[in-house]
């Protein structure tokens, strides 16, 4: 095995690699890398058994055919120390030694034998679907910040992505809920057959949307009953889904809150970071007063003292006195496009529902919490 390619072009697929391979070191093959070279093109593949990448680059001068692994991180940090637009120069010397040379460095790397790389199957029969890639990362990015971490509940520790209709019109949803914070975004799409709901794991989650943000080739998705694959370009995304059933979701969205306030995204979430710096703990209960033309937030630390301040609002009700996790509200408002936020309360022990007036098709429910 024999090859040259541009540093550059082998960096940016190890940089996605990272995000895949396994950090534990559990089984060795697992923490690297498969660069195989067969028919004019350079295969690159990482998995952990969950996930597998695969990319290709046919931008690579071959040698002589063959296949090899070694150690992703290792290779990853020797080329980002390799000056950029450089030629790497790769020679398998034996079994288990690599050699790359670029400029006047010279490297011997260890490799593992391929016989002990997991294979994968890459054979869909289910419809594809077209996603625009930037609508879909977006469509993550508002659900993600409300996956649970919790591990006992293993079915909350991802998005439930499903179809849903709406007016005639045919949407891709997304939600994720911690049980304390539901965040829910959907995405048009044509008419489809054959996709059946599934939780997709928030390691997949996190790993799309590095992908995407970096790329702007066509997006497609195609599921099974117990995996998915996402295809951008030339690279190939493969998931195990989470094995379980998300909950009713629809139970826990207000439908009756009748009281609304408003106030402006940015002054908000500033106020919440000030008044909250009083605290270590960033998931100190944020108080908020709130009146016809104002809120006064408010958060009191038993152990480092307390933070005030006033904002502007507009509040259709009589004063009402509730309380969060400022560290949710900071969430949500963040991934609000509009310039003002939309709250609407019931009371001060109910779920909030919050609005984003310039994405009417993402929405977020907030418990209150006591303090």
């Amino acid at each position: 095995m024999q090859f040259v390619v541009k540093r550059d072009i082998l960096l940016k697929s190890l940089s996605f690699v990272q995000g895949v391979v396994e950090k534990k070191n559990t089984l060795p093959i697992l923490s690297n890398v498969l660069l195989q070279l067969k028919d004019n093109k350079l295969s690159i593949v990482a998995t952990d058994l969950d996930i597998i990448f695969y990319d290709e680059i046919s931008d690579v001068k071959i040698l002589k055919e063959g296949s090899t692994t070694t150690s992703a991180a290792i290779l990853y940090d020797i080329l980002r120390k390799i000056s950029s637009n450089s030629d790497l120069n790769f020679d398998l010397k034996s079994e288990n030694k690599l050699s790359l040379k670029s400029e006047n460095a010279d490297f011997n790397l260890l490799c593992l034998p391929t016989d002990n790389f997991p294979s994968f199957a890459d054979e869909f029969e289910s419809q594809e679907i077209n996603l625009n890639n930037n609508r879909f990362l977006k469509l993550l990015n508002k659900t993600r910040i409300s996956i649970s971490n919790d591990d006992t509940r293993h079915y909350l520790n991802g998005i439930f992505l499903h179809l849903t209709e709406a007016h005639g019109r045919n949407f891709l949803t997304g939600v994720a809920t911690d049980s304390h914070r539901l965040s829910s975004s959907s995405l048009e799409i044509e008419k489809t057959d054959g996709f059946s709901s599934l939780i997709l794991p928030r390691k997949t989650v996190f790993q799309l949307c590095s992908l995407l943000a970096e790329t702007s080739d066509q997006l497609t998705m195609q599921a099974s009953e117990n995996k998915i694959k996402f295809s951008i370009g030339n690279i190939k995304l493969i998931s195990k889904v989470i094995d379980g059933k998300f909950p009713d979701y629809k139970k826990v969205v207000p439908t009756s809150n009748d009281k609304t306030l408003i106030v402006s995204s940015k002054e908000f979430i500033n106020s919440i970071e000030r008044v909250a710096s009083v605290s270590l703990d960033r998931k100190e209960g944020v108080k908020l007063v709130v009146n016809k033309d104002h809120v006064q937030l408010s958060v009191n630390s038993a152990n480092s003292g307390e933070g005030n301040e006033k904002i502007k609002a507009e509040f259709t009700s009589e004063n009402l006195n509730i309380s969060f996790n400022s560290k949710y509200l900071i969430d949500i408002a963040s991934e609000v496009e509009d310039k003002n936020l939309k709250m609407n309360l019931k009371d001060s022990v109910s779920p909030v529902l919050i609005e984003d007036v310039s994405d009417k098709n993402s929405y977020y429910v907030i418990m209150p919490m006591k303090i």
